[in-house]
């Protein structure tokens, strides 16, 4: 039988791809793929907005959502299906004026601290990685930020755009150069093997072919960002 409604997950933590205004309104690369998909497979779409990544793939299989955008993790392939990915984002640090860090190699030493979005790709990514530095925790990449600033934690992780939005305009805080990873964004079908998942990377790789991936990032500011060729992905 034909889904007469999709249910997209979107999650507004992650600013480089979804933009909330003020009346609730979304934008950025995620609501126009939901909204394309939804299209593609004749269905209405169903928003189902979350704060952050962890709660998404928390609910993976519960039936709160049909499709969601998740960046790649082998620590979550076990539970959904991940299409082809469809843009590259950068995940860097913010630290406060007087911070004696410069560079985000600096940051894995003892006694470092450093905040995070709990299951966020780059929460995952740095429990992988670190050597010497411990990780403190915000349930959300925003609570995280706002640890920051109460005073906890030498340093914030996250994505480059939403670490901009936050902090960039508070002489109190600088943003490091560089990056400490490079995260490959993807749809995400609700289960592991999904029937869908052949369709959802054909529908992927039209969505960067046609300039789909393209526009919608130039037209929420986020045109800078690297988009992974769609060759060999139909």
């Amino acid at each position: 039988m034909t889904q007469t409604v999709i249910r997209a997950a979107i999650n507004t933590g992650n600013r480089a791809l979804v933009q909330q205004s003020d009346d609730g309104g979304l934008g950025g690369v995620s609501p126009a793929l939901a909204a394309a998909w939804a299209e593609a497979q004749g269905a209405t779409l169903e928003t189902v907005v979350y704060r952050g990544a962890r709660k998404v793939f928390d609910d993976a299989g519960s039936g709160a959502w049909d499709i969601a955008f998740l960046a790649i993790d082998p620590a979550r392939a076990g539970r959904v299906s991940f299409s082809v990915p469809y843009v590259q984002i950068e995940a860097s640090y913010a630290v406060r004026a007087d911070s004696p860090f410069q560079a985000v190699q600096e940051a894995d030493a003892p006694g470092v601290q450093i905040l995070t979005g709990r299951g966020s790709a780059y929460d995952l990514y740095l429990s992988g990685i670190l050597q010497n530095a411990r990780i403190l925790h915000g349930d959300t990449p925003g609570e995280s930020f706002e640890k920051f600033k109460a005073g906890e934690g030498d340093l914030v992780a996250g994505v480059r755009q939403s670490l901009e939005r936050v902090f960039a305009t508070d002489p109190a805080y600088r943003i490091l150069p560089g990056r400490f990873g490079t995260i490959d964004q993807a749809m995400a079908l609700p289960a592991p093997d999904h029937p869908l998942l052949p369709a959802l990377n054909s529908f992927v790789a039209q969505a960067i072919g046609t300039g789909l991936v393209a526009r919608a990032l130039a037209d929420s500011g986020q045109g800078h960002l690297r988009i992974p060729h769609s060759s060999g992905h139909s």
